[in-house]
């Protein structure tokens, strides 16, 4: 997508910065940010609008990212793996995803069993990022966290529980759309085969273990998640279990 290098790191920033309040991102915090004034701002997130990367909802003289926004962000995110030239504004959490990293990596091998393994794994996925873990243990789907999952304000609208309630009656199609051969999978809002109107997204890993070659993990959220630290947890989820086995 042709934009500035400016523009993408307030697309960044907005991101970052909703993922942390909750709430739309004004030009006043962004100009504080970036070092600019506010009408600076506010010219560049309309030519973020116009890319349909961002929205302004009613009540709210704010921007949120719109589901192209965030795939922007989360392709970016992805060559960061690759080639390390993506730094987001802030990376929030900075410095916890290494621990938290490592606390998976203890609490999944001091596991003897397989499905102990992987029930740990996706429970601990859920406590950390306050999403809806979810793993396949053979031909079962186990899932920790819908509370932490219904506790976000995302979900305070009932037609939300309700449409996600529906995604996960049908998951199990769901996953078999992961690509075969990447470590990661990425549904976000109306990327999902499911549930295009719920508001989350669905990140997930493949890894091999004794039930099958094409075991899952990841964590169900809503589209306004710290991606830079949950991709990073399910990723790594997926390495430590095969790792393990």
């Amino acid at each position: 997508m042709n934009i500035t290098e400016r523009q993408k790191q307030i697309l960044f920033a907005i991101i970052e910065e909703y993922a942390e309040v909750a709430a739309p991102v004004g030009s006043v915090t962004l100009a504080k940010l970036f070092d600019v004034s506010s009408a600076t701002v506010r010219a560049e997130m309309a030519k973020l609008e116009e890319a349909g990367l961002i929205a302004q909802p009613h009540t709210s003289a704010g921007r949120i990212p719109t589901d192209a926004g965030y795939r922007f962000y989360v392709n970016s995110l992805t060559e960061q793996t690759e080639n390390a030239k993506f730094e987001p504004t802030r990376m929030l959490g900075s410095g916890a995803p290494n621990r938290n990293i490592h606390a998976l990596e203890v609490r999944i091998n001091s596991q003897e069993k397989v499905d102990y393994a992987i029930r740990s794994a996706v429970d601990m996925l859920a406590e950390l990022t306050g999403n809806l873990g979810l793993g396949t243990i053979g031909d079962q789907l186990y899932l920790s966290g819908i509370s932490r999952l219904f506790a976000q304000p995302e979900f305070m609208d009932n037609s939300r529980i309700q449409g996600v309630a529906q995604l996960l009656d049908n998951l199990e199609p769901w996953l078999r759309e992961a690509r075969p051969g990447e470590p990661l999978n990425i549904f976000i809002g109306s990327e999902n085969p499911i549930g295009k109107t719920s508001g989350v997204s669905l990140i997930i890993s493949k890894f091999r273990s004794p039930y099958s070659d094409n075991s899952y993990i990841g964590v169900l959220g809503p589209t306004r998640q710290n991606y830079v630290e949950t991709m990073s947890l399910v990723r790594n989820a997926g390495n430590i279990l095969e790792n393990a086995f």
